[in-house]
């Protein structure tokens, strides 16, 4: 479970944060090179994902989805300043929720 949860955080991070760069890089005028770093980041967060060890594609990357919400609260608070609110707080612990349950709920 927390070679799970480890490689997540390093997929979301992955994600954002090659997201964050090519934002910047179109939207903010940074130099050409931070879109192709960003690029090469959303490239190895396709890689990352591959390493989990869930069967189905579909709910990795469900799963994925609401890890990346909460990331992506956390992204904007430390690196935007964009102090969430309560409702991004209950958002978040929401989609964490339904993430623990595709993953983890006993199936036969």
């Amino acid at each position: 479970m927390i070679y799970a949860i480890v490689l997540f955080i390093l997929a979301g991070l992955a994600e954002i944060g090659g997201g964050y760069l090519i934002w910047l890089w179109l939207r903010e005028g940074k130099p050409f090179y931070w879109g192709v770093f960003g690029g090469i980041a959303l490239a190895l967060y396709g890689v990352i994902a591959t390493f989990q060890t869930f069967p189905s594609f579909g709910r990795v990357y469900a799963a994925y989805g609401g890890v990346f919400i909460v990331l992506s609260v956390l992204w904007g608070w430390g690196i935007d300043k964009k102090t969430p609110d309560l409702y991004d707080w209950v958002g978040a612990g929401i989609c964490l929720v339904g993430v623990s349950l595709m993953l983890f709920a006993p199936r036969h």
